[in-house]
Order: C-alpha cells, then structure tokens, then sequence
C-alpha cells in the first residue's frame, strides 16, 4: 500500500471529497475529527457509507481519521467505518502501542462482521500530539500486525504545551517539534514500519511545503499527509524517487548479486558497502 501523500477531507463534505478523488493523492482519510463541529458528527457518521461506496475503484487506499480514544466516540466511529472498501483507520493522539492493540480489539468483530479479511483494516496512529504520547514512543515495536506506519502531529502538541508558535520565523520547526518529529522517524524505524510526515499548514507555501518534502525524504519518511490538493502533486513529487536515483540502486543492487561473497563492491570510484544496499533495496520496494 503506497503512502506517499495521505489527504484529509472532511467526512461531512461529499463536495470536498468528490473533488479529493480527482486530486491524484495515493490515499484519503475521511476525518470524523478536527475538521467536523461536535454537532456534526452524528451526520457525518451517517454519511460514511455513502462515501466509502462511493469511493469506487479511484486507484488508492481510504480511510477514516476517528475521534480519539478516551473521548466515548470511537467505537460508533469504528462502527460506521469498517465495511468493504475501507483500508484503513487513522487514530489521534494515540499515546502508546496499547492503544493500538484496544482500536485493534474494536476493529476485529467489526471487521468480521463486514466480510473483511482478518487484518485488512490497518491503523496510522499519531503518536505526539500529547505530552504523554512522547514518552510512548518506544512501545510500538514489535509492531501490531494492524500498523500501517507511525505519524506526527504538531497542531495539538502545540496546544498542549502552551506555546504561541511551533514554527520560528524563518519557517524551521522549533525545538520541542524538531524533537517530536525525530522521534517518530526513529520509533518508525524501530518498529519497522513507514514513517509519515506531519502536515504543512500554510497550504498556500507551495514552496515551503517542496522544501519540508526534500528534507522529509532525505531523513527517512516515505510521505507526507495533505490539508488541501493543492498540495497533493507537490507531496507526490517531493517523495518519487529520480531517475538517476533509480537507476543508481539498480546497479548497487545488480553489482550485490553479481558479487555474493562481498561486503562491500565498488561503483563509479566509490566504496559501497550492506547499507547501502539495504537503502537500495527499500527505495526500489517502494517503486
């Protein structure tokens, strides 16, 4: 399942979501959360099947962002959600790999009594949008057979922590965030699974938004979650491999297996060693 750009839609809009459909993103989370009023809810839960059948063979993955646990909203939530074309859930402030395994329970008769195969419901949780989620960064690994990958947030640590901006003025992320998202790349790492980059809020810095995506795929994340389609084919693009970067992990991986007893083999004058091959491998999995 591809996971370069996820884009957010609200579960109450089907304009907003017939228009996401067309937006090329690899998957959409339908949001029962921050971008639906309290009073809304019960509609857009209503409305959700509609949605999820209407989403049709559109060529990636769905699913639906849930009120988080603890709020007595999510299992009426999960049980609109799960059906037939649903892939995945997205669970916020998620504070430890346990919360992981109590959506995991809720899903599995809901799951079941949908048809669904045992395990085809996967879950993204955000893992730092609490400050008691920071120090739960490390329980995720070995990672659920559910766990799609891990993913930050700042917005709502931000909030918790009193602060008046994550962002400093030239638009690098400050300290605590900094922090929040190293983190999450390495707990990804450690549990084996992708590492999902946060949103890009000013969604009218298309520019800032390329250059989050540069960085963001140099350090590790393989995608990147959306607030707009605009952003969806600068997301998509920050995150496909070159062709040079293609053809370059080709031949590490050809020169490897042409070579079986070697550590380490040369390239263009340059020593290549079992990283680099692992690096090479994950790339071309992606593809």
């Amino acid at each position: 399942m591809k996971l370069r750009s996820m884009l957010f839609v609200p579960a109450d809009s089907e304009k907003k979501f017939a228009k996401a459909r067309e937006g090329g993103a690899d998957a959409l989370i339908l949001d029962l959360e921050d971008s639906v009023a309290p009073a809304a809810k019960d509609a857009a839960r209503a409305g959700l099947s509609g949605r999820i059948d209407g989403a049709g063979a559109w060529g990636g993955s769905l699913w639906v962002r849930v009120n988080p646990l603890g709020t007595g909203m999510t299992e009426a939530d999960l049980a609109a959600a799960v059906r037939p074309g649903l892939d995945g859930i997205m669970l916020p402030k998620c504070e430890s790999g346990a919360d992981v395994a109590r959506a995991a329970a809720m899903i599995d008769p809901l799951e079941q009594a949908a048809d669904l195969p045992a395990g085809h419901v996967r879950i993204l949780p955000i893992v730092t949008e609490t400050p008691a989620a920071m120090f739960g960064l490390g329980s995720y690994a070995p990672a659920h057979p559910r766990l799609a990958g891990l993913t930050w947030g700042a917005e709502d640590l931000s909030a918790c922590l009193g602060a008046t901006a994550n962002r400093d003025a030239t638009g690098q992320w400050t300290d605590p965030y900094r922090l929040a998202r190293a983190w999450t790349l390495i707990a990804a790492a450690q549990a084996e699974v992708p590492a999902i980059d946060t949103i890009h809020a000013d969604f009218r810095n298309l520019a800032g938004l390329a250059e989050d995506c540069r960085a963001g795929r140099r350090d590790g994340f393989s995608g990147r979650m959306a607030i707009h389609p605009a952003q969806v084919d600068v997301i998509n693009a920050g995150y496909t491999p070159t062709e040079d970067e293609i053809a370059h992990a080709w031949r590490i991986v050809a020169a490897f297996e042409s070579n079986p007893g070697l550590g380490t083999v040369g390239i263009d004058g340059k020593m290549v060693d079992i990283p680099h091959l692992k690096q090479a491998r994950r790339l071309l999995a992606a593809l």
